[in-house]
């Protein structure tokens, strides 16, 4: 686990192992989420890129519309 501080702008600095896992771009935008006291960073892609991301998904199983309700 890695320790950052936070700055006097409120700043934080992404570790370098991390940037580069996710392949984070400087500039690239980052949406902040705040959940029970835990704070997500994740990072916004184009559409692009997430063509395919459930190809193999399993669909049998989604319920029928009326069941929605």
């Amino acid at each position: 686990m890695v320790t950052v501080t936070v700055s006097s702008k409120f700043q934080v600095v992404i570790p370098e192992d991390v940037r580069s896992k996710l392949k984070l771009q400087p500039g690239q935008k980052v949406v902040v989420i705040e959940k029970d006291g835990i704070v997500h960073l994740i990072p916004l892609r184009p559409v692009k890129e997430t063509r395919g991301f459930a190809k193999g998904a399993i669909t049998e199983s989604i319920r029928e519309e009326p069941d929605r309700v």
